[in-house]
């Protein structure tokens, strides 16, 4: 009568009373699976394919085993006929309890039209060194001549859209028809923001009369100062605001900061004749 042989990798039936020694071809070791890879840990061939895995030939030659391997025992689940009540099953611990806190009330901003305070200033010694290395280099300034204050003869009106010339005391008199607005380039449309008559020709728009009538205005009037943009940088938390305006050279008379609890208005005159404007609102 034969029997199962339960050497791994064997899987053939025998006759137990002509089993000898050397008959079996199995495996002694145990499967091995490693990424992807499959083998036996006895041998050193893998493959990737199951099928190829299972027709692995044994490595190890001994006689054949009809004793089956013990199965693993599995663990005993115990249940009694007794029904307990939910309460047996909630966890045992001491209860205690925990007050959230109370939520923070919201803080009205301030109105912005509370009257703006001027900031104290702090003149550091390198800014006052380098405003004195800046006096004692500067030329004393040469008095004009009579003659610039005179207008030549052939001097166009500055006012916006007006084409007519100095040519004499009598042009003071004469009426001038220009334009109070600015130019508007939109769109390929070109037009005056005072009276808004729209061409896309340029000609066209050079052309257009004054739709306001007023004096010649020959030379335009030099403030002395020029209105120039400055980097700066912001920096805002709960308790402190932090501006830096990279202006070079500063006057600190002529330079001021105003401010209120929603915004700041910077004001600083720089580098000789340069002005920096700037109005913040405050976060928060």
């Amino acid at each position: 009568m034969s029997v199962l042989c339960y050497n791994k990798g064997c899987g053939q039936r025998f006759d137990p009373e002509k089993n000898l020694d050397g008959q079996c071809t199995y495996h002694p070791g145990v499967p091995v699976f490693h990424d992807a890879l499959k083998g036996w840990s006895c041998c050193k061939r893998r493959t990737t394919d199951f099928s190829d895995f299972l027709s692995i030939a044994g490595c190890t030659k001994g006689p054949h085993n009809q004793e089956k391997p013990p199965e693993p025992i599995k663990p005993e689940v115990r249940t009694s006929g007794e029904k307990k009540d939910v309460d047996d099953f909630k966890p045992k611990f001491d209860e205690s309890i925990i007050q959230a806190p109370k939520p923070v009330q919201a803080i009205q901003r301030p109105s912005p039209d509370e009257p703006l305070s001027r900031l104290p200033q702090k003149v550091s010694a390198s800014l006052k060194q380098a405003l004195e290395k800046l006096k004692g280099s500067e030329n004393t300034p040469e008095k004009k001549d009579n003659d610039d204050d005179e207008i030549k003869i052939g001097t166009s009106c500055k006012n916006g859209g007006c084409t007519k010339t100095f040519s004499g005391t009598g042009s003071n008199e004469e009426l001038c028809l220009y334009h109070a607005g600015f130019p508007i380039f939109h769109e390929g449309m070109k037009y005056w923001s005072c009276c808004k008559r729209k061409t896309s020709d340029f000609n066209t728009f050079l052309s257009q009369e004054g739709c306001t009538k007023g004096k010649h205005l020959w030379r335009k009037k030099d403030s002395g100062k020029k209105v120039v943009p400055c980097r700066f940088d912001w920096h805002q938390t709960g308790s402190q605001v932090t501006i830096t305006v990279y202006a070079k050279n500063s006057i600190p008379e002529l330079s001021y900061v105003d401010a209120n609890s929603t915004q700041l208005d910077i004001h600083i005159i720089f580098d000789g004749d340069k002005e920096f404007d700037q109005k913040i609102i405050l976060w928060g």
